[in-house]
């Protein structure tokens, strides 16, 4: 049994060699003779539907998936697999139906939450907010519906979540393709909010935290009176982190602003603020900032590069 095991688990891997050089229907035969052996092996079919979908052959990929998630083993990633041919098959109300299942089942999921709103996004971005809020409450730690939600905000022009969401979401996930898109929306949404901060503060006053964000951040306006850039927010964020220390954190703890504390008493505050706004504001100006800051913007991507963030659960602020 053991050595059968063992085989299966090699002919997987040769499955997955053929399946990254794009030869699918190779693959396939593999992952075939494999399940010849061991018929119900999850992760086998898993792989046999997901190759499927690769191939564009959405019929034998939704024929292998679905009775996937019906079974009492199912896992995230069978849903999830189940989910991207639902979307290339546009079968919408399947898909829809499928998640709410699905997230009975691992109701912390923070993936599942992220789809599920992808889902929803196309058709009415108000519903997709709540499970994409829910996603963060549920699963701090997972990056994809801080930058869901922090494009829905700057949509709907509620900068001040979309800024934290966005930084939070750069921080987990600090060098993929997404993270300079939402470095610019980050950037940006610093300058929407000052444009009238008043009028943010106005649409906030409901919610205590963010309430305190903002009056805290705008108690230090001054430091932005010559217009936003890289620079000025830094010393905008400098000034903001000892006040929100004193005035709010034992009522609000937040791992991000812990970090900005922690960044500012190692001495790399400046560098982290010209890494997330740098290239958004002016890329001519940051390469020259880096240029003649040589060891402290390493000294910085050093640290960045050797630490994981993680967010605790019960730091979730928003109300919906």
């Amino acid at each position: 049994m053991r050595a059968q095991q063992q085989d299966v688990k090699a002919m997987q891997e040769t499955a997955k060699t053929f399946t990254r050089d794009g030869d699918y229907a190779n693959a396939i035969i593999v992952l075939n003779n494999a399940l010849k052996q061991d018929p119900n092996n999850l992760e086998v079919l898993k792989d046999l539907s997901f190759t499927y979908y690769l191939q564009k052959d959405y019929p034998k990929a939704l024929n292998t998936a679905r009775p996937l998630a019906e079974r009492s083993d199912a896992d995230v990633q069978s849903y999830q697999i189940l989910g991207m041919i639902y979307k290339a098959t546009d079968a919408r109300k399947d898909c829809e139906k499928m998640y709410k299942d699905a997230l009975k089942k691992y109701p912390k999921s923070g993936v599942l939450y992220n789809e599920y709103g992808e889902v929803l996004g196309t058709k009415t971005g108000d519903d997709a907010i709540k499970l994409w809020e829910k996603g963060i409450e549920s699963d701090p730690g997972f990056s994809g519906n801080y930058s869901n939600a922090c494009k829905y905000y700057y949509s709907k022009q509620n900068f001040a979540w979309s800024i934290i969401y966005g930084e939070i979401f750069v921080n987990i996930e600090s060098y993929s393709k997404r993270t300079s898109e939402i470095k610019d929306l980050v950037e940006d949404g610093y300058k929407q909010l000052f444009s009238n901060i008043e009028a943010q503060k106005k649409k906030e006053a409901k919610n205590a935290f963010i309430s305190a964000f903002l009056t805290t951040l705008s108690s230090e306006s001054s430091s932005i009176s010559q217009g936003i850039t890289a620079q000025t927010l830094s010393v905008l964020r400098a000034r903001f982190v000892p006040d929100w220390f004193e005035k709010y954190a034992a009522k609000f703890p937040f791992r991000l602003f812990d970090y900005q504390q922690q960044l500012i008493k190692s001495g790399m505050f400046n560098a982290y603020n010209q890494w997330l706004f740098g290239e958004a504001d002016n890329s001519q100006t940051f390469e020259t900032w880096a240029g003649t800051h040589a060891e402290e913007y390493k000294k910085f991507t050093a640290f960045q590069n050797g630490r994981i963030f993680k967010l605790p659960e019960g730091q979730y602020y928003q109300s919906h």
